[in-house]
């Protein structure tokens, strides 16, 4: 059960108590209280008139109808607690399921970009307005471009998020070969950088600054590992892959994307697995907001 899910359960639940407080059980703990003390008044008019020699004081009929007054507008503790985180509740949810989304990378696939531990915000609404929980989209704003980092369900098993950079769109023929890429016959620039040392690992990978579109960023790739593909999985459209020893050559089905990981030669992603359906798609990432172990790291993501 993923936690969007959790949430909006918990926005129902809490909502039908709302709802039932404001529109039912308040309004009954009004009359009610509006009879007792109509009933309380009444009793010490009585008291008065018949001249009874024990007649409370002032001050304490006036303590004695603020305590039936608020015993029977106090409401059930379920009720009050479950009212009131509504409002909280519900706004968290609106918030992450149209406008803004939190993770945290768990693993170094999307390395120098993404780091392990990295907090980042995933926009929820840049691909188009989809509906929490069944991620329909029902209303279309734009479409993933070509160097983007998104956020997407694995297809193996929806109720895991992944994430990866936009390598291939639908339509295009994504090549690589000998660790290098290439989209549509254009081969995609790379200028070496200085060596990475990769924490995870423990190794030094050899860095590359690489440019798919108009995005700029760093990749990593390991000299030991070989160029060929091991251990793929049979997945949706398997027969547009080409696998041979020196990598693999793909033709994007319609309603797919291709996805890469950064850290070239340490990222289980499309190459392993499949294509990714749109229909998967969670948001674009674009920021990262902490890192408890590196401060310095907060900024936009490219």
């Amino acid at each position: 059960m993923n936690f969007t899910l959790i949430l909006f359960i918990l926005v129902i639940v809490t909502g039908v108590a709302w709802v039932t407080e404001k529109l039912l059980l308040q309004p009954k703990r009004f009359r009610a209280a509006r009879a007792a003390l109509v009933d309380f008044d009444q009793q010490q008019i009585s008291t008065a008139v018949s001249g009874t020699d024990s007649v409370p004081l002032p001050d304490e009929v006036m303590q004695a109808r603020d305590k039936v007054q608020n015993d029977l507008l106090r409401e059930p503790w379920w009720i009050e607690y479950s009212a009131s985180f509504f409002p909280v509740i519900f706004m968290v949810f609106i918030l992450r399921s149209f406008v803004v989304e939190p993770f945290k990378i768990p693993s170094s696939s999307m390395g120098p970009t993404l780091l392990p531990g990295d907090f980042i915000l995933v926009n929820k609404y840049q691909y188009g307005i989809r509906l929490p929980v069944i991620n329909k989209k029902i209303f279309d704003i734009g479409d993933p471009k070509r160097g983007d980092v998104m956020v997407f369900r694995y297809s193996k098993d929806e109720s895991i998020d992944y994430i990866k950079r936009v390598v291939g769109l639908p339509g295009d023929v994504i090549a690589y070969q000998s660790k290098h890429l290439t989209i549509n016959g254009k081969s995609v620039p790379e200028i070496p950088v200085s060596d990475y040392f990769d924490t995870e690992h423990i190794a030094y990978f050899k860095q590359y600054e690489e440019e798919i579109g108009a995005v700029k960023h760093r990749i990593l790739k390991d000299p030991n590992m070989p160029s060929y593909i091991l251990n793929t999985e049979d997945f949706p459209f398997r027969e547009n892959c080409t696998y041979n020893k020196e990598g693999v050559i793909c033709n994007v089905p319609l309603g797919y994307y291709f996805m890469m990981g950064d850290n070239r030669d340490n990222s289980a992603d499309s190459r392993y697995w499949g294509f990714v359906p749109d229909k998967n798609i969670v948001g674009r990432a674009f920021f990262i907001w902490m890192n408890f172990l590196d401060l310095k790291r907060l900024g936009v993501l490219h």
